[in-house]
């Protein structure tokens, strides 16, 4: 059975566009590929650890090839159950709104807490990182109210989908689809917009499953 992973980054619950966009896409993929068991981790619920002094002392004692002690190998713990948690899935979901040009801090925190050496990554000193994430899947919804393609820079600037998608090739997920809803509210027709990411992002799960 093919397992999915929704990790969504926006706090808005019902009033979020990037969370009814992924509705969309986990309704359409229990359609068209049968059995799927789909889990979701709302980043906001409060079961993602820190990733403060402790768990950055455990990080570099593993990379040292050292057995972190006391408040670090804690915080080490915390870390690896969240990255099990996530790497328990085959098939990612991600829904996120753009703040401030960038990502959700929360998103940012979650990806600090998984990438952790051994588990997201591994490291040579001459040939450099290659990522352990290899033959997953992922599929990213991007929301914006503001800036979107073809505006002029003082609608702002796109830090969000190459942070994401960088960070993704990276862990080693080379197979990903992105859907996009970028209104401009002050001035566009928002609802065209929207029912064509929900349609685009329908048909990627008709075949991305």
């Amino acid at each position: 059975m093919s397992t999915l992973l929704h990790i969504s980054a926006s706090p808005r619950g019902e009033r979020s566009e990037s969370l009814a966009i992924a509705g969309s896409y986990v309704e359409a993929l229990r359609e068209h590929a049968g059995e799927v068991d789909v889990s979701h981790w709302d980043l906001w619920d409060g079961t993602l650890p820190a990733f403060g002094p402790d768990a950055a002392a455990a990080k570099m004692a593993v990379f040292a090839g050292e057995e972190p002690t006391g408040a670090a190998a804690e915080a080490w713990r915390a870390a690896i159950a969240a990255f099990r948690r996530f790497d328990a899935a085959d098939r990612y979901l991600f829904s996120v709104p753009m703040w401030n040009a960038g990502v959700p801090y929360i998103l940012k925190q979650f990806i600090d807490v998984v990438s952790q050496p051994g588990l997201v990554f591994g490291f040579d000193p001459v040939e450099g990182y290659r990522g352990l994430l290899t033959g997953k899947k992922a599929v990213v919804v991007y929301t914006s109210a503001v800036y979107g393609d073809g505006r002029g820079p003082a609608f702002g600037a796109d830090f969000q989908a190459p942070f994401v998608e960088g960070w993704l090739r990276w862990a080693g997920i080379e197979e990903i689809e992105t859907v996009q809803f970028r209104p401009n509210l002050a001035t566009a027709d928002a609802e065209s917009g929207r029912r064509a990411a929900h349609a685009r992002v329908r048909e990627i799960a008709k075949t991305f499953a």
